[in-house]
């Protein structure tokens, strides 16, 4: 820890130049690299892909990294707009949220008007198959495959949550189909649920865990997913960047917890211990349908999430794509078409990467 530290000074006055600000016009005071801190973590457990942070939560594997005496404090959040929302407050340090609220929250500060400035740090993990899930009714026809699926969908009446990265997958889904639904609806989960039961739904767009929960429950039956379109989902670890430019150190602290993080969920033998994790801090969902929303897949031998940690090509890729998206939308929740440069800081991530000798992915959960 003492050569972490001394290490952390030396970078601390180029990094707070990288970042645009200083202690002297935080809102919030960290303290100087070294000390304790006191972090407030928002994050997913409701949302499978961003995981690691249910097993930091459970393994607290960032008391191994902090400095001693420090806190974390985790906060869930039932969608990313509520943690970015937190966070712009500066109520909450560090996010774990999917693509489109982490593109959203690098808005919430902009040159010309300032706000709370936050910045994506790592990659939690990609995939085809956690945000990007077609359910269809259960007496649907059985398709071939997804495109076929979608396909059907033609004239029928479907459903995502607007603005979402199931949006993004949807409308994406259409175009490359061909087709038009009769009616593409913005209804969240709940609403979904009740209209599949109520027989007033043809198809829909939906995350895990949510979406193998509602398949085990028999509301819905699964009918395509990214993976039929070559169709990237994502979640990502925004920080506050007064967090960033006073203590590089918590920053790379954070993220070696992380690294262990992402190690153990990519290990299939802690399958039963992440689901637990996850069962302990979710409610009315059991740990069966949680452990398939990860490790189980209708395609055998998929990746059901690769774990990049660093912002990988697969995860910049993933970003341009989002960020493009956002910008297109009426509401414009992304105020430009690409995020600032320096709204994306993969240097500590990367650095971390770099100690441990290691290279991006750090591992991948493949379906058996």
């Amino acid at each position: 820890m003492k050569n972490f530290i001394n290490y952390a000074l030396k970078v601390t006055a180029a990094t707070a130049v990288i970042a645009g600000a200083t202690a002297a016009n935080a809102a919030v005071d960290f303290g100087k690299p070294g000390e304790k801190v006191d972090l407030v973590i928002g994050y997913q457990p409701y949302y499978t892909e961003s995981w690691t942070g249910v097993v930091n939560n459970g393994k607290a594997f960032w008391k191994k990294h902090l400095p001693a005496g420090s806190t974390a404090e985790f906060q869930v959040g039932l969608q990313g707009s509520v943690i970015v929302n937190a966070m712009a407050g500066e109520k909450q340090h560090i996010g774990y949220m999917g693509d489109m609220p982490a593109i959203a929250s690098t808005f919430k500060y902009l040159p010309e008007r300032g706000g709370t400035d936050i910045r994506i740090v790592a990659a939690l993990g990609t995939s085809k198959q956690q945000c990007n899930i077609f359910l269809v009714r259960n007496d649907a026809p059985q398709f071939a495959n997804g495109v076929d699926a979608v396909k059907w969908m033609d004239g029928k009446v479907t459903s995502a949550p607007h603005g979402a990265c199931t949006d993004r997958f949807a409308q994406l889904a259409f175009k490359s189909a061909g087709i038009k639904p009769a009616k593409y609806l913005n209804q969240n989960i709940e609403v979904i649920t009740t209209n599949f039961r109520a027989g007033k739904l043809d198809a829909a767009a939906i995350w895990e865990p949510t979406a193998t929960k509602m398949v085990k429950s028999g509301i819905a039956r699964r009918a395509a997913s990214g993976e039929d379109f070559g169709a990237q989902d994502g979640a990502f670890m925004v920080m506050l960047n007064d967090l960033i430019s006073q203590r590089p150190d918590v920053v790379e602290a954070w993220l070696e917890a992380e690294l262990d993080a992402q190690e153990f969920v990519a290990n299939p033998a802690n399958a039963d211990a992440v689901a637990a994790m996850a069962e302990a801090q979710t409610e009315q969902i059991d740990r069966a349908t949680l452990k398939a929303s990860l490790y189980d897949s209708p395609i055998a031998g998929s990746t059901k999430l690769q774990l990049d940690f660093v912002i990988s090509d697969d995860a910049k890729s993933l970003l341009r794509d989002a960020t493009a998206f956002l910008y297109s939308l009426k509401k414009k929740p992304a105020a430009a078409p690409q995020i600032r440069p320096e709204g994306v800081m993969p240097e500590f991530a990367e650095r971390v990467l770099a100690r441990r000798g290691l290279k991006t992915p750090v591992g991948r959960v493949v379906a058996p």
